[in-house]
């Protein structure tokens, strides 16, 4: 009662996301962002295995993807060791689908067998901090560019902006959809996933991952965005000041099995 009761619930919060906050011809792509933090006592190579092994698998067989996974960059400042996984799909009731295509999966079930008998004291990750995205205006389709995966030194960032209440968050959506993206693909910023938070722990906000040839690439590609005249023009209009209040920032390198 209590399995049939949760999927009734998600479906039901599936639809009225898709049905009331978007108009009925549009059915907006989804991100999942999972980020498996590892810290200091868990194991890395455990996790990688049930996702390259178990998972990823799974929902590439059920037809979901691409599925990027990644880890902390060398360069990260953030010093708390985590596994990301983005996960689109192509509305909300799809992802909730996919959940139990996955749940349901007898192979993946075999497969993932071992990693979901540790024991309650052994733990390869402390805790899954997850978040919901709808893809924006600006970028409504995740987009891996041709032949990206073949570039052993590419790096990415993972970016969260917050913002103090839900007005200034939605001007900062208007900000993206109105002109940043076009300042980030002159400065070699490339898109991967743009999205506004449904759910997380930092709502309201957004959260995007760009990719870069290399770290100096990336380094390079900032200080152009800061430069930028039209970033210099953008950022002074009346209406877009202060829509940030903090911003978390990821850097990240590939895992071997990321399909982005």
């Amino acid at each position: 009662m209590n399995k049939i009761f949760f999927q009734t619930a998600l479906l039901l919060t599936a639809f009225c996301i898709n049905f009331y906050i978007f108009p009925s011809d549009i059915r907006a792509e989804v991100y999942e962002i999972r980020g498996y933090i590892i810290g200091d006592n868990g194991d890395e190579a455990v996790v990688d295995q049930y996702l390259s092994n178990a998972l990823l698998p799974c929902l590439k067989r059920h037809g979901v993807g691409p599925i990027g996974a990644f880890t902390n960059a060398p360069s990260d400042k953030t010093g708390t060791k985590t596994t990301f996984v983005i996960i689109p799909h192509t509305d909300t009731l799809a992802m909730v689908q996919n959940r139990e295509l996955v749940q349901s999966d007898q192979q993946y079930l075999g497969d993932a067998a071992a990693f979901f008998s540790h024991g309650n004291r052994d733990k390869s990750y402390q805790r899954i901090s997850s978040e919901l995205l709808i893809a924006m205006d600006c970028w409504p389709r995740v987009k891996v560019p041709s032949g990206v995966t073949t570039n052993k030194n590419r790096v990415y960032e993972l970016r969260t902006y917050e913002s103090a209440h839900e007005k200034l968050g939605q001007l900062k959506v208007d900000m993206f959809n109105n002109g940043e993206v076009p300042i980030f693909l002159d400065c070699g910023i490339t898109p991967i996933v743009i999205g506004q938070a449904v759910i997380g722990p930092y709502t309201p906000n957004l959260t995007y991952l760009t990719m870069y040839p290399s770290e100096e690439s990336r380094i390079q590609a900032w200080k152009s965005f800061r430069e930028h005249p039209a970033w210099k023009v953008l950022s002074k209009v009346e209406k877009y000041e202060g829509t940030v209040s903090t911003i978390h920032k990821y850097v990240l390198v590939p895992k071997a099995y990321s399909e982005m």
